[in-house]
């Protein structure tokens, strides 16, 4: 059992004020996250049932980030338009990323690693981190931007944005933002922005190394994911990772046919490049190849980031709100939300001869495409009287697609073939999910809350187990009956309290 221990840290204080005719905002926040990995109740089989410890530190994972941040905005009287304001502002960033080892039985291969027995190594369920796993690596970022918002007539508003940033480890980059919004008539209006963005490789993308060791014919094989910097990842063809960059475009329309009825409807297109993904495990003799005329030994299967694919994501949001009129019992607002989105892999990297097939496999990408929701409706009724109030919300979660893993000489895990297409696909049903909370003030300063979350305890669709229409799927479904990739989760129904005093 994988006994994880999660501690978070977070402090933050500022400033806000006004000088000189500007508004300012300096704020600083600090944040940190330790996550340790304790196994119980397993053993590492290679030391033997004697020898062998039946609980292991197996190390962790630590990260921490400082920001510090300026906004600087006023109002600007030049002679143009209705209103004026211009924003600019700076940040500072300091990120850290470290990986531990665990103790030593949580990760070594013992006596019975060897011929005849081949035990595996390292605690069951979840080898421990080695030393040559740990890391330790920082960075730094600097950042500017500057903002213009323009009331230019009583219908028409404009807004232009730039944001200059300083890696330490990946350089500059420039983006920007133009938006504006025209009232065509009194109630009606039109919007639409254009921007482009950036996300610099994560540390834990450039760093992260988790290997195990098998013992194959008498020989200590390393398998694992390495960084992209390791010897491993660039006899293999590995570069080192790029930002992912993207391309905003939006679009929508406001509709207020009366008072108290809101309406909006908006489109978006969204196209990263230079995503960034996991390798699927590479191995076989062109593997083996590679890593030989590197002078690379000892490793039989590896897996590491690259900038694999690129992606398109178009959607549409449409959200109504609707006011009731006051008729002595209190103010009821009803919302309906709806979303209809679509992403699609529109490229995709090959190196050192790996097809896309082998970089990037049937399973991981429509985990990418597939595996939310395509669509979901939502719909809440909030109503407040006096001292009392009441939400409840119930949302409708699409169909999630679970892509097969049972590989076949027919498929073989082939990306061209489409959802419903391989044996052991399987479609999660769409679900309602509602929640309901009831509050009210004893007294002024203090608000009491109760409700629950999934009120009706809805739950995702088993998973099938054993071997069903000629697919083999395992009997760990017979225990661990819901998949993680539920829009929802798995946990049923949750009840809770809540007291909040204000001072």
């Amino acid at each position: 059992m994988i006994a994880s221990k999660i501690v978070d840290i977070s402090a933050a204080a500022g400033l806000r004020g006004a000088t000189g005719g500007w508004d300012y905002d300096l704020s600083a926040v600090y944040g940190s996250n330790r996550l340790d990995y304790t196994i119980e109740n397993t053993v590492n089989t290679s030391l033997g049932g004697v020898a062998s410890a039946r609980s292991f530190d197996s190390g962790g994972l630590r990260s921490g980030q400082t920001s510090i941040n300026l906004d600087m905005r006023r109002d600007l009287d030049i002679g143009i338009g209705k209103s004026v304001s211009f924003a600019f502002g700076g940040e500072y960033r300091n990120e850290n990323y470290k990986i531990v080892a665990g103790e030593l039985q949580s990760y070594v291969n013992g006596p019975f690693s060897a011929a005849p027995f081949n035990a595996a190594g390292g605690a069951q369920v979840f080898p421990g981190f080695r030393p040559a796993n740990e890391t330790d690596v920082s960075r730094d970022s600097f950042a500017g931007y500057a903002e213009l918002d323009a009331d230019l007539t009583d219908q028409l508003t404009l807004q232009l944005a730039g944001r200059y940033e300083h890696f330490s480890d990946f350089g500059d980059t420039i983006n920007g933002k133009a938006a504006a919004r025209f009232e065509v008539i009194d109630g009606i209006a039109l919007r639409a922005s254009v921007s482009t963005g950036f996300r610099a490789p994560s540390l834990a993308q450039q760093s992260f190394a988790a290997t195990s060791t098998n013992n194959v014919g008498g020989v200590l094989i390393e398998i694992g994911t390495f960084p992209v910097s390791s010897p491993v990842a660039i006899a293999l063809g590995a570069q080192p990772l790029k930002p992912e960059k993207s391309v905003n475009l939006g679009a929508g329309v406001t509709f207020t046919p009366f008072n108290g009825l809101s309406i909006t409807a908006d489109y978006y297109n969204i196209e990263i490049s230079d995503r960034i993904t996991l390798t699927e495990n590479l191995q076989g003799t062109d593997v083996l190849a590679l890593l030989t005329t590197a002078g690379v030994t000892g490793v039989s299967s590896a897996r590491f980031f690259i900038n694999g694919i690129d992606t398109k994501t178009t959607g549409l949001d449409v959200v109504a709100s609707y006011r009731l009129p006051d008729f002595g019992l209190g103010q009821f607002r009803v919302s309906v939300g709806y979303n209809l989105n679509n992403t699609k892999i529109t490229d995709r990297r090959v190196f050192s001869g790996f097809t896309a097939q082998r970089l990037f496999a049937r399973q991981e990408s429509y985990r990418l495409t597939d595996g939310q929701p395509k669509n979901k409706l939502n719909v809440g009724l909030d109503w407040d009287y006096d001292n009392f109030g009441i939400t409840l919300r119930t949302n409708r979660y699409g169909e999630v697609f679970l892509p097969s893993g049972f590989s076949t000489s027919a498929n073989n895990n082939n990306i061209a073939l489409a959802p419903g297409e391989v044996p052991g696909d399987i479609f999660l049903s769409p679900k309602w999910v509602t929640d309901l909370e009831f509050r009210f003030k004893p007294v002024e300063s203090v608000s009491v809350a109760f409700g629950a979350n999934n009120l009706l305890d809805t739950y995702p669709d088993r998973l099938p187990f054993g071997t069903v229409n000629g697919v083999s799927y395992g009997f760990n479904n017979s225990f661990l009956p819901y998949s993680s990739q539920s829009p929802f989760g798995f946990s049923g129904r949750f009840l809770y309290g809540r007291v909040s005093i204000d001072f």
